[in-house]
């Protein structure tokens, strides 16, 4: 399993990049692994203000459907519309090219109640 460093990850298996008051959210290398093959991202809250661990969506793979909670307060100003055509990208690239939404931070603050990549490797057993 991958779970870079300088990430943020939620108890929910999603992960955060901040850069600034901008961050970019995703589902994690083991949620995806988890969830099978995706076939579908349904992502309606673009514009949306979204409290932390809100729900801002939802992943539909081969045999189940999972909503995806927002890690911390934020605008959702992009959605990754890679994803409409190909969703098999959270698959192969959770961190990169698999991408959900891209956010502006309301309360940077929150980041600190989020795991580091080592808290949320024991977590999941890895």
């Amino acid at each position: 399993m991958n779970f870079p460093e300088g990430l943020f990850y939620t108890k929910d298996h999603e992960w955060l990049k901040v850069e600034g008051d901008k961050g970019t959210v995703g589902v994690t290398d083991f949620a995806q692994s988890e969830l099978g093959d995706i076939v579908y991202v349904d992502i309606d809250s673009l514009d949306d203000l979204v409290a932390k661990d809100g729900v801002f969506g939802s992943v539909e793979a081969v045999k189940t459907v999972s909503d995806l909670f927002m890690p911390v307060s934020g605008t959702v100003t992009e959605l990754n519309d890679g994803l409409e055509d190909n969703p098999e990208r959270v698959n192969d690239d959770p961190y990169g090219d698999g991408w959900l939404v891209k956010i502006t931070l309301s309360d940077p603050s929150e980041c600190d109640s989020l795991l580091s990549a080592s808290e949320y490797s024991e977590m999941v057993g890895q």
